[in-house]
């Protein structure tokens, strides 16, 4: 059986799970689009789905890139060192996360729509930019104390 995983793998040039997952994935987008297929606003959606590649592939991806690219620069050899954890992860896991919250509560945060919103809810959107911040300190507080804690146990190994 190894040899046959073996074959496959440097045929297919990863592992079986691979492309299991990916199948998998593959059938979950088409249930999806068959499932839009039928819905007045799938053009919008469409529309609205392609600007979003764009504005990913052609300026949050060049933005993010530039800003990787600097924080390597200033750590230097430091930013991926030859044992012991790896400081950058531990800034890029949480700038994403706060990034992603970021764009999903972007309205709230910038309070768009405030009278449909407090229409809706019955409730203010001031909270939104405070809550916004604090998770964001959290997770990166979260993630140095993970630094730390994985720094001290790499020393004592």
């Amino acid at each position: 059986m190894g040899d046959v995983g073996a074959r496959f793998r440097a045929a297919y040039g990863a592992p079986p799970g691979h492309l299991l997952l990916l199948a998998g994935s593959f059938a979950v987008t088409g249930w999806v689009a068959l499932r839009l297929a039928g819905e007045p606003a799938v053009g919008r959606m469409l529309l609205w789905f392609v600007g979003a590649v764009i504005a990913h592939d052609f300026v949050l991806f060049p933005i993010y890139g530039l800003a990787d690219r600097a924080a390597r620069r200033v750590l230097g050899s430091r930013a991926v060192p030859a044992s012991g954890p790896a400081p950058l992860n531990h800034v890029r896991v949480p700038a994403l996360a706060s990034g992603l919250l970021f764009l999903v509560y972007l309205p709230g945060i910038l309070r768009l729509g405030r009278p449909t919103y407090l229409a809706a809810s019955g409730q203010d959107q001031r909270p939104f930019l405070t809550r916004w911040l604090l998770a964001t300190a959290a997770l990166f507080l979260a993630s140095a104390l993970g630094y730390v804690l994985r720094r001290w146990w790499a020393q004592r190994r």
